[in-house]
């Protein structure tokens, strides 16, 4: 089932309704830095190194590649087997949303450890809204037993923290959140003008178009 929202897409919205917008429907156009590559490479390197330390994981999208929302189905018949396993990339869709989550453990009595990885030194409340969402739609397909944000200690190890039951708390802002983005989404693009939220909390790969005429308010 196609999804209409992701992690990073709903993150985008909660920065800007017509950076959402067009990040569905047109994400061509978005321009990227030398620098904002860097950063990702640098989160996506942490994140190989934490997944290292589970040796035995099965990455799904080594056989999916592109294909995402085939993802949560091969997830869910790893998950269904009665036995631990370790998955890495593995997909869940609710609400129209679909999310990846970094690494999934399938404890014995079928509940979820789930680690979210950042290359960050300290957890940020943009981390936090992250792992929010995650937890909302994961928790609706299956039961969590812990939901942890795995970050760097500063020397390249691996700090632990432990948020299941802070992000529960949130599930009724990500589904008010939700449903707005899914309204904004239903119309045309939204003229919101260029700000300060342009550069908060990431820079904006949409800055450069928005800056062609006159804008609205935004919703957010």
């Amino acid at each position: 089932m196609p999804h209409l929202l992701s992690k990073s897409k709903y993150i985008r919205g909660l920065q800007c309704d017509r950076a959402l917008w067009l990040d569905v429907f047109n994400p061509r156009i978005a321009r990227y830095s030398a620098e904002q590559m860097r950063r990702f490479d640098r989160g996506r390197e942490f994140e190989y190194a934490f997944k290292d330390t589970f040796p035995n994981g099965i990455d799904i999208s080594v056989e999916l590649k592109r294909n995402v929302d085939a993802y949560p189905s091969l997830t869910a018949q790893f998950l269904d087997r009665e036995e631990e396993v370790d998955l890495f990339e593995a997909g869940f869709l609710y609400d129209d949303v679909l999310v990846l989550a970094d690494v999934v453990h399938r404890n014995n009595d079928g509940s979820l450890d789930i680690y979210e990885v950042k290359s960050g030194n300290a957890i940020s409340d943009t981390y936090k809204r992250d792992a929010a969402l995650q937890h909302y739609v994961i928790s609706h397909c299956r039961e969590i037993n812990r939901f942890s944000l795995v970050f760097n200690d500063g020397n390249g190890g691996f700090l632990k923290e432990n948020l299941t039951e802070e992000l529960e708390s949130r599930h009724n802002e990500i589904a008010r959140n939700i449903a707005a983005m899914k309204e904004i989404l239903a119309h045309g693009e939204p003229a919101t003008p260029t700000g300060q939220h342009c550069l908060e909390p990431y820079a904006c790969p949409y800055q450069h178009y928005c800056a062609q005429g006159v804008r609205q308010m935004s919703l957010f």
